[in-house]
């Protein structure tokens, strides 16, 4: 059975398409990870956010092993139809498997990266295997 709002997507040869999960009333982007239908479809059934790993070929839901969920709030389609943005409740906080807020911890200093925000938890003591 297809899910005709899935076709409407521009999926990639490769059948993913990335997905930027930005925090509901904050603004901020915590991730950019990839989906494909299967992701897509778990997200939108589940209201928990679904990802496809490209490292790890498989699919996974976001804070399966770390306890960090992400509620999706909404999901939006951008104006060419080959990104998707979710609007997320980030539990716990800790979006980033480095302990962060935000994978997007870096901010570039003339020819250097800095590194902007803090731990707020060991990874160590998140990621049990």
């Amino acid at each position: 059975m297809k899910e005709g709002w899935l076709d409407r997507i521009k999926w990639a040869h490769d059948g993913l398409v990335p997905a930027v999960a930005q925090e509901a009333g904050s603004g901020t982007i915590l991730t950019v990870a990839w989906m494909n239908r299967e992701a897509l479809s778990k997200t939108v059934q589940s209201g928990e956010a679904h990802y496809w790993s490209r490292s790890r070929r498989k699919l996974w839901r976001k804070g399966e092993e770390s306890g960090h969920l992400q509620r999706v709030k909404s999901v939006r389609l951008d104006c060419d139809e080959d990104v998707i943005l979710l609007e997320v409740e980030q539990v716990g906080g800790i979006a980033c498997h480095t302990g962060r807020h935000s994978c997007f911890f870096q901010r570039l200093d003339g020819e250097r990266w800095v590194v902007t925000d803090p731990v707020l938890k060991d990874p160590k003591d998140i990621y049990k295997s």
